[in-house]
């Protein structure tokens, strides 16, 4: 398996992975594709990941650019995204793995609205005073990426995901 940026050629899989992989999420809206067609559409994806195999798009990472409170620099990861037959295999954590190394040194930090039993185990945690409208404070959670950086504050995101709120 291989990690790559996405290339134009890409969009049209992606899209059926991220469609697939949300279909029976619990937390799924149904917009997660065209919320990352929106981002792509404004060049407001920092970061556009695949893993492939055989030239097989198998999962998909999208990064865009955020704000909590008044700090800029902040990456939302969101979605992410593995085919349905191939969770589980550690294609999603690759993606993280990956899309965060990426991101040392260029950004403040990383946030999504995600599941803490999963999202642990990159670092990700809960921070008092972090929080989103319309989401509980369980799931909007926060890795800084720059030392004694605390995210405290709304956390503002790219328009697109206006269409995943209530």
């Amino acid at each position: 398996m291989r990690i790559r940026p996405e290339i134009a050629s890409d969009a049209t899989r992606i899209d059926t992975v991220v469609t697939e992989a949300f279909k029976t999420a619990a937390h799924a809206s149904g917009t997660e594709a065209q919320i990352v067609r929106l981002l792509r559409a404004d060049g407001a994806l920092q970061l556009s990941l695949v893993a492939e195999e055989d030239g097989v798009i198998l999962g998909y990472v999208a990064v865009s650019a955020a704000r909590i409170g008044d700090a800029e620099g902040w990456s939302l990861f969101g979605p992410l995204a593995v085919s349905p037959e191939k969770q589980r295999q550690g294609i999603g954590s690759a993606l993280m793995t990956e899309a965060l190394a990426r991101l040392r040194g260029a950004a403040r930090g990383a946030v999504l609205v995600g599941d803490l039993t999963y999202y642990r185990r990159f670092g990700f945690r809960v921070w008092p005073g972090l929080f989103l409208p319309g989401v509980p404070d369980y799931a909007t959670l926060a890795l800084p990426l720059e030392p004694g950086v605390e995210p405290a504050g709304e956390l503002f995101l790219h328009p697109a995901f206006a269409l995943d709120m209530p």
